[in-house]
């Protein structure tokens, strides 16, 4: 993970301190704070160190302060003993967020979210839509698909092999097992099967970016359509060809540029 022009932080949050690290551009062509910053929301068995060079990368093609954050629970940030109940991403927005804004002393923002961090930045760019100047979702799911459970009972397996499950420990230490158990058990549970973003999308009236690699194992290209015909705002749609879960690394410089070059869009002005 690429830490230079980067700032570590700990976020007092309800039930222990959040871990979150910020990135400067390297060479800014104005103040990078007077624009909103990018906060990224991170994966299901995801952390900031996860995302490796991109938010970096991110920041010097936006010209923006990027900040990307452990949920409670994973990475640096503080153990957890409960698994997340079924409205868990609407908490992400209720409860944590808020203590990230706080913390950190940032109002108007731009989010990132990749995979269920998709579903959380949608619930953030809902709850606090005056605050939001743009949502970009990357690999995000619409509702829970077969394909997104056969995707994840897959993984569930190969993470019994002992090399697999010590890279999982590697990023969240003794919380390994709690990060697993908090994604598969959540999302293969019956109470979590109607799940949806259909209601909180029609909320989101901020531009939107959906992008989605045509590959993706944990969801067919039904999820990003439903997302771009669901939000109440103006929407973009990118379909990348050959691209499976994590475009973020699959296509690092075409999806931070494509993300910058949204955030300068006229529309984004307005």
């Amino acid at each position: 993970m690429a830490t230079q022009n980067s700032t570590p932080h700990w976020i007092d949050a309800p039930g222990g301190r959040l871990f979150a690290r910020s990135w400067r551009p390297q060479a800014p062509r104005e103040d990078p704070g007077r624009k909103p910053p990018i906060i990224l929301f991170h994966d299901s068995l995801g952390c900031v160190k996860l995302w490796r060079g991109f938010p970096a990368l991110l920041a010097d093609c936006a010209g923006r302060l990027v900040i990307a954050y452990d949920r409670l629970g994973f990475g640096g940030s503080d153990p957890r003993t409960d698994l997340p109940g079924p409205n868990f991403i609407r908490d992400e927005a209720e409860r944590y967020f808020p203590a990230l804004r706080a913390g950190l002393g940032f109002d108007r923002f731009a989010a990132f979210g990749h995979s269920v961090g998709g579903g959380m930045a949608a619930h953030c760019a809902a709850l606090h839509r005056t605050a939001c100047e743009a949502l970009v979702t990357e690999s995000a799911q619409f509702f829970v698909e077969d394909r997104t459970r056969s995707g994840i009972l897959q993984a569930k397996a190969q993470f019994k092999d002992a090399a697999a499950f010590e890279r999982l420990r590697g990023l969240h230490g003794e919380k390994a097992q709690w990060v697993l158990d908090a994604w598969t058990e959540t999302w293969l549970s019956p109470g979590f099967a109607d799940w949806t973003l259909e209601a909180t999308l029609a909320q989101v009236t901020c531009p939107t970016l959906v992008i989605h690699g045509s590959e993706d194992e944990y969801g067919s290209l039904r999820h990003p359509r439903q997302i771009a015909d669901r939000v109440a705002g103006v929407a973009q749609l990118e379909i990348l060809p050959g691209v499976r879960h994590v475009p973020h690394r699959e296509r690092e410089a075409w999806v931070a540029q494509r993300v910058a070059t949204f955030l300068q869009e006229p529309v984004m002005q307005a």
